[in-house]
């Protein structure tokens, strides 16, 4: 079973997940470090595509069943595991989540608002 991520301490979850997903496959780490090109045209891929394609789709669930609802929702449109990861990192990577400074704006607007 994937770590679960709940939204704090993404450095830590980077650490287990990335050794998680390379337990199961070291070749699924790969579709997180390089993006595969994903088409919404119905085309044939040839074997390599195929099997990066099913990798990536592994690596997506595995990532999926780690999040909370409300994680997920942020990562709900990202197309592969290499752009989830990215915007995973990007967001719970720093210091400040995004989701955190829009309602810190939020909050700053309403007391400018009641002034």
């Amino acid at each position: 079973m994937p770590p679960f991520f709940d939204g704090n301490n993404f450095n830590e979850l980077k650490i287990k997940m990335t050794c998680f997903i390379q337990s199961i496959d070291y070749d699924l780490w790969d579709v997180v470090v390089y993006d595969p090109k994903l088409s919404n045209s119905k085309v044939r891929y040839d074997e390599n595509d195929r099997d990066f394609l099913r990798l990536n789709a592994n690596v997506k669930h595995i990532i999926y069943c780690s999040l909370s609802s409300n994680i997920f929702e942020n990562v709900l449109l990202c197309s592969s595991a290499k752009e989830i990861w990215n915007k995973l990192e990007e967001c719970y990577g720093t210091s400040l989540c995004l989701m955190e400074k829009d309602a810190s704006e939020s909050d700053s607007d309403e007391e400018d608002s009641s002034k």
